[in-house]
């Protein structure tokens, strides 16, 4: 799980900017899922990924979880490493929580993990593994976070690049693990590509960012430089499942936990964490409703999937993955709870069915900030806006479109990448089609998002539809209209009414946001040898 990468940070979606091709060769070889949906923000995205069900049933639609916050994840809610170790898997988890740590028992090895090596809060340093959070009228609070289990171990990794570290950690997970003992469950959880502290928001090696000369921009040279890092990462992990020959009988899922804050940001909880990432040619960034925040870069790769590798349009939520790896793993998904919001996918994945499990996804309900959002079918209703609407016609920056692209996609370099020489390994040859610059490139084009009736990134340009929403709904044909520009509310009253009442119906089974006031008496890290740490107990 990428940290707010952009859909066009990712280059099976057509960018040239900048190339994964340890990632693109997953996608070509597997399931490029074009229309999996995310939270708006990072918490409620790995609340919704952790329990099948949408935050508004755990009270956590909201703002991410702030570092000295006491609130997490509600402890009667079992999560997907619960239900895996149930079936006897070992659970690793490897990077990012941000699902609450105030007490312990709201930590990774509280909540179904055999082990955890990383961070409790939102985002660290790279290279310090710090995180500094500014509470308004109280002040700054700085610490370090990362952590084995419960020890702190930021003193052994200090200058070490988190990416790397994280990888290597990954790597050394499956290099050690008992195949005959149990089957493994690896959630590798990045801080990539997360802006940092303020004064230090973008940081890469620097043979990492040399390799993006052609762009001219610095901080999206140096934010290529992360991406590619992550990149990296796949790619190692791909090596290391073939040499212990795990990987036949491995489901590989990527994706990220919401859309990018860009140079621009949409909501007062990531104001002064730009990245630099692009979601063009979506409309909005991180903390919005619009596509740009909850349509998420997304594939699953598996052996099993590569006679029906495509690009699927079908409707997937973050909910949905609970069910359809319960399933994947041998469970019965009538053993999960009853009243998961998740829909068990795997038959759809595997088989490519005609039919459609999922015909609907809440894309959220927030009180507090009174803006909602849901897609049915091919429709989506907005109603409310982010920050007033100030992010409402934003679609990118120049840089997206016209500076730094290289000349040509790098067929060779996907083929030729550790992901492509590890898929070789296992692949059926009847099923190598993927392999070659037509296959390729066919598949790329299929998965790139084209919006053809505007020019979007004419800042000149005065569109009706980048109103806010707030006086009345907006709705939009998603499949026609991708890039929410033409809202069409007036011209199709019944079905915005249809989808008004949906969510009419979603408010009323709202649990309210679990958020609390900061603790500034016991969570400084100042009273905890300068690291965060759990401090209710």
């Amino acid at each position: 799980m990428a940290d707010d990468m952009g859909w066009n940070d990712v280059s099976f979606h057509g960018s040239d900017q900048i190339l994964t091709p340890n990632i693109d060769a997953l996608a070509y070889n597997g399931i490029i899922l074009n229309h999996l949906y995310t939270q708006p923000v990072c918490t409620p995205s790995r609340a919704a990924f952790m329990t099948g069900k949408y935050p508004i049933h755990l009270g956590m639609q909201g703002n991410p979880i702030y570092a000295a916050e006491p609130v997490g994840l509600p402890l009667n809610e079992k999560t997907l490493a619960d239900y895996l170790k149930d079936l006897g898997y070992t659970t690793r988890a490897v990077g990012k929580w941000h699902l609450g740590f105030y007490k312990k028992e709201y930590t990774p090895c509280y909540r179904g993990f055999h082990s955890f090596y990383g961070y409790y809060g939102g985002f660290i340093s790279y290279f310090t593994h710090i995180l500094q959070d500014v509470y308004k009228n109280i002040g700054e609070f700085s610490g370090y976070d990362l952590r084995r289990n419960e020890e702190s171990v930021w003193e052994q990794a200090a200058g070490q690049y988190a990416t790397d570290l994280f990888t290597k950690e990954a790597v050394n997970i499956i290099n050690e693990h008992d195949i005959q003992k149990s089957p493994l469950f690896l959630y590798v959880a990045h801080l990539a590509v997360h802006a940092g502290n303020t004064g230090q928001l973008l940081e890469a090696p620097v043979e990492s960012i040399q390799k993006f000369q052609h762009i001219i921009d610095p901080n999206r040279r140096v934010y290529a430089g992360m991406i590619s890092k992550l990149d990296d990462c796949v790619g190692e992990i791909m090596e290391a499942l073939e040499n212990k020959q795990m990987l036949h009988n491995t489901i590989i899922i990527l994706m990220s936990d919401n859309g990018a804050p860009s140079i621009n940001n949409a909501a007062p909880d990531v104001t002064n964490f730009p990245n630099w990432g692009s979601n063009f040619p979506f409309r909005g960034a991180k903390g919005t409703l619009w596509e740009g925040a909850v349509r998420s870069p997304a594939l699953i790769w598996s052996a099993a999937l590569q006679q029906n590798a495509r690009v699927s349009t079908n409707l997937m939520h973050m909910t949905d993955w609970l069910p359809t790896l319960y399933s994947a793993a041998g469970g019965d998904p009538e053993n999960l709870a009853p009243n998961i919001d998740g829909i068990n996918q795997w038959y759809m994945l595997t088989l490519n069915l005609p039919s459609k499990p999922r015909t609907s996804v809440l894309l959220n309900i927030d009180e507090k900030n009174r803006n909602a959002a849901i897609r049915v079918e091919d429709w989506k209703l907005i109603i409310g806006s982010a920050q007033n609407g100030k992010y409402d016609g934003y679609y990118g920056n120049t840089w997206d479109i016209f500076e730094g692209y290289s000349t040509s996609y790098n067929v060779s370099a996907v083929i030729d990448s550790k992901s492509g020489k590890a898929i070789t390994t296992v692949a059926n040859n009847f099923f190598m089609s993927w392999a070659n610059e037509y296959a390729i490139k066919t598949r790329r084009y299929q998965a790139t998002i084209k919006c053809e009736s505007t020019n979007l990134w004419d800042k000149t340009e005065k569109k009706e539809n980048e109103a806010s929403c707030q006086t009345s709904p907006c709705l939009f044909n998603i499949v026609t209209d991708p890039c929410e520009k033409n809202n069409v509310a007036k011209l199709y009253p019944a079905i915005t009414t249809e989808l008004y009442n949906i969510l009419k119906y979603y408010r009323m089974g709202l649990i309210p946001q679990i958020s609390q006031p900061v603790d500034a008496f016991r969570a400084d890290p100042k009273l905890w040898n300068n690291t965060w740490s759990t401090w209710i107990n």
